[in-house]
């Protein structure tokens, strides 16, 4: 790495390479201070965990404490690079603010206690509830950031031992679309596309994905591509002018809430001037008619004047998409977050397929993670789905399940839906789960319209259980805390988004008492004594390997098959990716290959939903629909976002992420050159409408939605003209008492509504109307407070009224003529 400010640098230097040929090799490190790698008592194999690109890496130990990472040479994801994040994150491991006994509450306080109070107080209180309720007062809330061991573990215990419905992860609000839209259109999660396909795609397409920041090594070797001859040409869709957007041949910036409108004029494009693959479509696919039919009624100009995008950079996009011959399309948080999110992300999916673009080198999609380990919360029925891709509405795959577990089918809950996080913070709000054991997440700071978070989990009558590593808000107003060991501390494996499967070895112990999760959750399910129906215990395992010899069990047959992986094959090489079986060895570098699908009606993780609805389709439905299981063309009509702009809220704000810091900041800023490269929040604005109101950098704002106010200074920037952004990861345990109970302070969730995709249950983080106004200059409070509250904002109000365009979106809209 040399010399190169990676804060200032965080891609690094240029390895350029061509079309079909091996990304060069670079490898980065960072050691603390003072030392060399002279100085390192050992290397320890490992992957990274602040963000989901799966990055190889080792890490650096000195007298039992990690001292630094270098990337992985031989590691198919990174070949040896690692990002900021990465090169610097490993510090908060050495915070002396993490937790290293157990808390328990006592007169209102959270005080020191033993494992074993603090363990009883957990099963006892779970199986007083138990007894005099039943499953459904047990609800677990869990993370994108644990080990696959740890989730299998987890989903055994809620599912098959204590019975409840109420099992969701974090992934809820970062990831869930992915898995939706995948369902909808393959029948099955399991992402179609491979990093390789960067290497070899002559066009790549980032849907609401700034993947300069959220996956920093995965831009750079599209960076390396556009260095080296023969470029990709980039498409990207995001209403910033992000680092991403600055590369791209064509930039749509459309405005929030109008994806699905977007991409229904892009299909228009491309299936009207016969850019689709026939042969691929009437051989592998059903839905075509349906689809062609529908995007007849959305032409460019339309979408122009929906999306406020230029009507000839829509036309020069599917120009570009459609004479594609080898097509990469990602997709992440500015469609997951979004109004339609499922819809919008399943439109990216149908542009791949009516090209033909799948199966082969540089033809994929990934609808993208958000975090290291979503990909094991999925597979592994940590987020409410069932293990290994089985479908809850498929009676034999129940049956199979309880095969694998030895127990009675009857015990799985399968009778309804599995219940979705927002669902769950409801049903505890109402008073019918007053057990919620969160693992490894910060919902007080995460999830929207944080008032109201706040004040369910403050709740008498809630017992919450935190599982951390740091006090965060939400430990803070829990009942038990149990603190847990981290990456580096413990051993286990976990997949990222490309199905490429890393081992992370322990490198040295936790911090005082602190204890690895898989741990603490075998304890729990021991004391609960939950057994299965021979009267066996019901977690078989012990320790990391057990628990992964069992999830190979589990796996085998189904579409993520790890049944030919092992500890001894994941070490010492790269990562591998799933399938992994006596067919495929090595792993699988592209599925769905000459368009064999998992969507079978008897193998198919699930049967599909309505796009607008959500309502679930049966297994007559889709049998008829798709019985020879191919993929699902699933046609979607635009429907304007719930809250829109007016004349007192005239701005839409989004909210996102910042390349130096993850999720709540716990981690990221207890790494000094992390944190001092974002140490605030901020509010980004176009440079007209700071200039329309005679603001200028740095000056602060006050940002008001219906639901609360947040205090940050103004960053002026290429976001479009109407659209507010502000980055999530900002809470208040480095800041006590920095809110207010009617909701305000620095926290973006303040702000964000209680609304989801109704597919995905995703929450929709990103069409919020707001207002702001200027509480003081740069160099000083302001002589009279500036407001926009009240005025207007030229061009950032979709049409309902008026000309021949807004007439017909009205009639889509109502359900007009088709």
């Amino acid at each position: 790495m040399g010399r190169i400010d990676r804060i200032a640098a965080p891609w690094g230097t240029r390895t350029p390479y061509g079309p079909g040929e091996t990304w060069p090799t670079r490898v980065d490190s960072y050691l603390a201070d003072g030392l060399s790698e002279d100085d390192v008592d050992r290397w320890v194999q490992s992957a990274t965990i602040l963000h989901s690109n799966g990055d190889g890496l080792d890490i650096a130990v000195k007298d039992n404490r990690i001292v630094g990472v270098r990337g992985r040479a031989v590691d198919r994801v990174n070949h040896g690079r690692l990002g900021p994040k990465d090169l610097y994150g490993w510090q908060a491991n050495n915070s002396p603010e993490r937790l290293t006994r157990p808390l328990i509450r006592r007169n209102g306080e959270l005080v020191e206690t033993d494992w074993d109070t603090a363990m009883d107080a957990v099963a006892g209180r779970c199986r007083e509830l138990l007894d005099e309720q039943g499953p459904s007062a047990v609800a677990f809330y869990t993370t994108g950031q644990l080990f696959l061991e740890e989730y299998y573990t987890l989903g055994l215990i809620a599912h098959g031992g204590i019975g409840t419905n109420h099992v969701d992860g974090n992934t809820r609000l970062c990831t869930a679309t992915a898995a939706a839209a995948l369902k909808e259109t393959f029948a099955s999660d399991g992402q179609p596309g491979s990093y390789t396909d960067i290497d070899s795609a002559d066009v790549i397409c980032l849907y609401g994905h700034n993947m300069a920041e959220t996956q920093t090594v995965l831009w750079t070797r599209i960076l390396d591509r556009l260095a080296g001859p023969n470029p990709p040409q980039i498409v990207c869709v995001d209403p910033r002018q992000t680092p991403v957007a600055r590369a791209a041949t064509v930039h749509l910036a459309p405005r929030p809430g109008t994806n699905v409108m977007l991409m229904n004029a892009l299909l228009h494009e491309i299936i009207g001037n016969g850019w689709i693959d026939r042969d691929y479509v009437e051989a592998h696919t059903v839905g075509f008619d349906e689809l062609e039919k529908r995007v007849q009624d959305y032409p460019p100009e339309l979408a122009a004047e929906v999306c406020d995008v230029p009507v000839e950079d829509i036309r020069e996009a599917a120009r570009i998409i459609g004479h594609a011959e080898r097509l990469f399309s990602t997709v992440l948080q500015g469609f997951y977050q979004s109004h339609q999110a499922t819809a919008a992300a399943v439109q990216v999916n149908n542009v791949n397929v009516v090209r033909g673009m799948l199966g082969k080198p540089g033809c994929g999609i990934l609808q993208m993670n958000g975090q290291p380990t979503a990909q094991n919360t999925r597979e592994a029925g940590a987020d409410g789905d069932l293990p290994a891709f089985r479908n809850w509405s498929n009676d034999s795959h129940i049956a199979d399940l309880a095969r694998v577990w030895n127990v009675d089918p009857l015990d799985i809950p399968h009778y309804s839906p599995p219940t979705h996080a927002m669902q769950m913070f409801r049903y505890a709000e109402e008073g019918s789960i007053r057990f919620l054991y969160v693992t490894a997440t910060n919902p007080a700071v995460s999830l929207p319209e944080l008032a109201r978070i706040r004040s369910i989990l403050a709740q008498e009558r809630l017992f919450l259980v935190v599982q951390d590593i740091f006090l965060s808000e939400t430990a803070q107003l829990a009942d038990v805390v149990l603190p847990a060991a981290t990456w580096g501390e413990k051993t286990g494996t976990f997949t990222n988004v490309d199905r490429t499967v890393h081992l992370s070895e322990k490198a040295v112990d936790p911090p005082g008492e602190a204890r690895a999760d898989l741990d603490i959750l075998i304890d729990f399910a021991r004391r609960l004594d939950l057994r299965d129906k021979d009267g066996a215990p019901l977690v078989k395992w012990t320790d990391p390997e057990g628990a992964f010899e069992g999830w190979k069990e589990c796996s085998k047959g189904r579409p993520c098959d790890y049944s030919g992986l092992s500890y001894d094959k994941l070490r010492g090489g790269s990562g591998i990716q799933w399938p992994v079986t006596e067919d495929a060895p090595d792993g699988t570098e592209h599925i769905y290959v000459d368009g064999q699908f998992w969507a079978q009606p008897d193998y198919c993780e699930s049967y599909g939903r309505d796009l607008v609805t959500g309502a679930a389709l049966d297994e007559t439905e889709y049998r008829a629909l798709n019985p020879s299981g191919r993929a699902v063309l699933k046609a979607a009509e635009y429907l304007p976002p719930h809250e829109l702009p007016g004349q007192d809220f005239p701005f839409q704000l989004i909210t996102g992420r910042t390349l130096y810091h993850f999720h709540t900041r716990t981690k990221t800023a207890r790494a000094p050159q992390l944190q001092a490269a974002a140490p605030e929040v901020w509010v980004e604005m176009s440079a007209s409408d700071a200039a329309d109101r005679g603001w200028t950098e740095g000056d602060l704002l006050e940002v008001r939605t219906p639901r609360g106010r947040v205090e940050a200074k103004v960053r002026i920037s290429g976001i479009r003209p109407g659209v507010l952004f502000l980055p999530f990861h900002y809470g208040y345990w480095d800041e006590p008492g920095g809110h207010e109970p009617d909701g305000s302070g620095r926290a973006a969730n303040e702000l964000t509504l209680t609304d989801w995709d109704p597919c995905s249950k995703q929450p929709i983080f990103k069409t919020a109307a707001a207002a702001v106004t200027r509480l003081a200059t740069g160099d000083g409070p302001s002589s009279a407070p500036t407001t926009t509250g009240s005025r207007p904002v030229t061009g950032d109000v979709p049409p309902t009224r008026g000309g021949p365009a807004a007439e017909a979106l009205e009639e889509l809209a109502t359900g007009g003529a088709r």
